[in-house]
């Protein structure tokens, strides 16, 4: 990974309104490509709005969204996730009447164009299945007959079927089994060596910590701490303040 390379996402003075309420205060902050980073806050802090106003879902965003070095500040969603954004809500949005296969199925391939540098080939079936076997088990399942941890490994696979390379992750290990959180973080490790950049919310700090190349602590719709993992142990203080973990 090259400091030199262009980001696979930047944002530069990045601000989000929900109707009149004023979310992001200027987030700053770059994500190489093969990078995984997590965005660490308490809640209320902006992050899950970060991951919403990259994908342009705010009702207003200000300042500059780059992808592979477009600028996006000024598109809309349908045009935004093409670039090669995969973006996994805290909320899953199974659909419950479909089986777990169909409901796998059911995101077409990003078409590549203009500017669409970050596209990647989408991952098959049969490997989804070799990283989830829980999904190849259920894959004739109904959405609500799955578990909550069944219904997050689908979320995210869902997306690996899209091309996108670049995942916005949102709290996906919360309120899970630890069982199933492990697998969690072997399929972000998994990514990680495939070459996907990652980005996390995460409140689960202990499944963050081993996973991230770099972390970015969010306070008020702000960044006020940015660090390597190599520093994690001599910001733990700092982040005992900060976060209470």
């Amino acid at each position: 990974m090259s400091a030199t390379a262009t980001p696979a996402l930047e944002l530069s003075g990045l601000h989000a309104w929900y109707g009149e309420s004023h979310i992001l205060h200027g987030v700053d902050l770059a994500v190489q490509p093969g990078e995984v980073v997590t965005l660490l806050g308490r809640n209320g802090a902006g992050r899950t709005t970060t991951l919403r106003a990259i994908m342009g879902l705010v009702g207003t965003r200000k300042g500059s969204v780059r992808v592979f070095g477009q600028e996006t500040i000024g598109m809309k969603t349908h045009r935004i996730a093409p670039l090669g954004l995969g973006y996994c809500p805290e909320e899953r949005a199974i659909f419950a009447s479909l089986s777990c296969e169909e409901n796998l199925m059911l995101p077409p391939a990003f078409e590549a164009g203009p500017g669409a540098t970050g596209l990647r080939e989408p991952m098959s079936v049969a490997e989804i299945y070799e990283m989830f076997p829980n999904l190849h088990e259920r894959r004739k399942s109904q959405g609500t007959r799955m578990s909550g941890g069944e219904q997050q490994m689908l979320a995210v696979a869902r997306i690996l079927r899209t091309r996108a390379s670049v995942l916005l992750l949102d709290e996906i290990s919360e309120g899970l089994a630890p069982v199933i959180v492990q697998k969690l973080a072997k399929m972000i490790a998994t990514l990680r060596r495939r070459g996907y950049t990652i980005v996390m919310v995460e409140q689960n700090f202990r499944f963050a910590a081993p996973l991230a190349d770099r972390f970015f602590v969010m306070e008020h719709g702000r960044i006020v701490e940015a660090f390597a993992a190599g520093e994690l142990e001599r910001k733990m203080p700092a982040l005992n303040a900060l976060l209470g973990v």
